[in-house]
Formats: C-alpha cells, sequence, structure tokens
C-alpha cells in the first residue's frame, strides 16, 4: 500500500432490537455510545440514566434497581413490563460516542415496528438526534413523543428533570406500574 492511500473506516454495528408481541412502549435512542458497543447492551455507560431512570420509574431500588442486575436480568425486566429499546440507526461511522459525530448513518427498519410489537401504544425518541426520525416514526400511527436524552453528554438537564419527564411518558403509555405486568 503507498503511503497517499487510505483505508476506509468501517461502518460501526448497532444492536439488535429488544421487541416482543407484547411490547406496548418502545424507546428508540440514536447509536450506542463507544461502552455500549463494547459491551454489546444499551445504555452500558456508567453515567448514563437510563437504567436508573427507569428503575425509579418502576420502584426498583437498591439491589433490584436495574443498574446494578446483569444484563440479561435487564433486558427481561423491560420486556417484563412491555418495554422495547432500539435505535434509529443501524450503523453509522463515528469517532467516540457524540451524536454530533455520526456520519453516513443507515436507519434501522422503524417501519416494521407496528409489524413485530402488535400491542405497540407508542413511541419515545430518547434524545434530538433520535427525534430528528419523528416524521418516520409518526407514520405508524401511534403517538410519538421526545424525551431528554439519558446521556450524559446531555448535562444541562439535571436527574430529576430528567426523570419528570419520562414519568410523564411511561404514565402516559401505561408503563409507570410498580410490578411486571401478568398478560
Amino acid at each position: 500500500m503507498c503511503p497517499t492511500d487510505t483505508v476506509e473506516p468501517a461502518p460501526l454495528q448497532g444492536l439488535g432490537p429488544i421487541i416482543s408481541p407484547s411490547t406496548t412502549l418502545i424507546v428508540l435512542g440514536s447509536f450506542p455510545g463507544a461502552a455500549s458497543l463494547r459491551a454489546q447492551q444499551y445504555y452500558a455507560h456508567p453515567r448514563n440514566f437510563f437504567w436508573p431512570i427507569v428503575s425509579a420509574l418502576w420502584g426498583l431500588e437498591g439491589d433490584a434497581a436495574l443498574q446494578h442486575r446483569p444484563y440479561a436480568e435487564r433486558v427481561a425486566e423491560a420486556r417484563s413490563r412491555g418495554l422495547g429499546i432500539w435505535d434509529v440507526y443501524a450503523s453509522c461511522l463515528r469517532e467516540g460516542s457524540l451524536d454530533s459525530a455520526i456520519e453516513q448513518a443507515e436507519l434501522n427498519t422503524l417501519d416494521r415496528l407496528r409489524e413485530w410489537a402488535p400491542g405497540l401504544k407508542g413511541i419515545a425518541h430518547n434524545g434530538g438526534e433520535s427525534a430528528r426520525h419523528m416524521k418516520i416514526t409518526q407514520t405508524l400511527g401511534l403517538p410519538v413523543v421526545k424525551l431528554p436524552s439519558t446521556s450524559p453528554a446531555n448535562a444541562s438537564w439535571s436527574f430529576e428533570r430528567k426523570l419528570a419527564a419520562w414519568r410523564e411518558a411511561f404514565t402516559q403509555f401505561g408503563l409507570d406500574t410498580a410490578s411486571p405486568r401478568t398478560d
């Protein structure tokens, strides 16, 4: 290879959807951060508020809080309560974890959400980059909300302020109960 030759970086690949036929609300992020890609887990960065917020909304404290449990248990708890998790982007080029660094993004097949989750009642975009694609998710004929990003990069919003906004959405879509559903 000549010194002037450049190698194009390979696109980063996102994570698969956490979704089931009983999903009633799906939270769409933009694309997993570097810590999440390394761990192959949604919201793996220790300062991301996603799991602490969901735990607070469901009354899970101490060792029962999702952020203190193995990832497989977090996913099982989310599924048992009707919560789905995915991202708007399937792949992209990006240095680091900031949404502002995302380039050449390829969208996930968001138009299939209702097919995969026939009980879906709503879609919540986690942050501004995800919400840029609300026009797509709105075509599914469901309520769509924009939530403040749980990312540590969204430092202008306190945990309490984020929690209040997320509580409103979870209440709207019936996911604010303190125990898993039995249906």
